[in-house]
């Protein structure tokens, strides 16, 4: 398989168990177990909601990508589930009407570079989020971002020697709790020459006192914080914060 964009390379070297967990987390906080309808935020290739959508629930997957969208479809189409598509901004959300639940997952929310633009992003859920829905998600903590990403590396290669991945991380030393991930994928092409593709991430940290703050100032009044999916109380060295939110 030659790889045309990013968005496929990622859906295939993401830790797939990770979805699970997501389902796990989603569906222990739920009130009912159907007929619920969701927004699953920068959802991506669409693989939390299509396990969603087994579920019960009517799935709604918005994200800035439209090579996201497009691997999302066909997720969807191999499964055999419906799920809805939107391409949109997770800074406006305009567009949508309200949901009983809404979810966004794999630090997504850390892509947001200001305290402006996650102010707004919760502004915008708690808008489109019905008075008795839930809202989870999740962020890198601060002891990722200053102690875990700062030098971290990690290489990956195929057997057959025919795919490579590297990726390394460091500090941006522009911004607070800034990281950079320089990620680079090689593919054997037909006449033995590699295709390479390269992509630059920027992360951003926020405390979890920012990130309570934010969240009441969009009007969520019960906001439960966790480590570890939910099973852990959150410790200095938590490297991702789950958060359990209601207005």
């Amino acid at each position: 398989m030659i790889y045309q964009t990013f968005a496929q390379l990622y859906d295939q070297l993401f830790d797939s168990s990770m979805y699970q967990q997501w389902a796990r987390y989603t569906m222990d906080r739920l009130p009912h177990l159907t007929a619920l309808r969701c927004l699953d935020l920068a959802g991506g290739a669409g693989r939390l909601a299509v396990l969603l959508a087994k579920r019960g629930l009517a799935v709604t997957v918005a994200d800035l990508s439209a090579d996201m969208l497009a691997l999302a479809s066909q997720h969807a189409s191999a499964e055999q589930v419906d799920i809805h598509l939107v391409q949109a901004d997770m800074r406006d959300l305009s567009a949508l009407p309200t949901y009983e639940l809404v979810t966004c997952y794999a630090d997504s929310f850390n892509y947001l570079t200001s305290f402006e633009d996650l102010q707004t992003a919760f502004n915008q859920v708690a808008a489109h989020l019905t008075p008795d829905g839930k809202f989870l998600f999740d962020m890198i903590s601060l002891y990722q971002t200053d102690t875990v990403y700062p030098g971290y590396m990690y290489n990956y290669a195929q057997p057959d020697g025919k795919e490579y991945f590297m990726w390394s991380s460091y500090q941006n030393d522009d911004v607070d709790h800034g990281v950079i991930h320089e990620l680079t994928f090689f593919h054997q092409q037909a006449d033995q020459t590699y295709h390479r593709i390269e992509e630059t991430h920027f992360e951003q940290g926020y405390s979890l006192n920012q990130i309570r703050q934010a969240l009441v100032k969009a009007g969520f009044s019960q906001i439960v914080v966790s480590a570890n999916f939910g099973q852990r109380a959150v410790q200095e060295d938590s490297r991702r914060w789950f958060f359990e939110c209601s207005k």
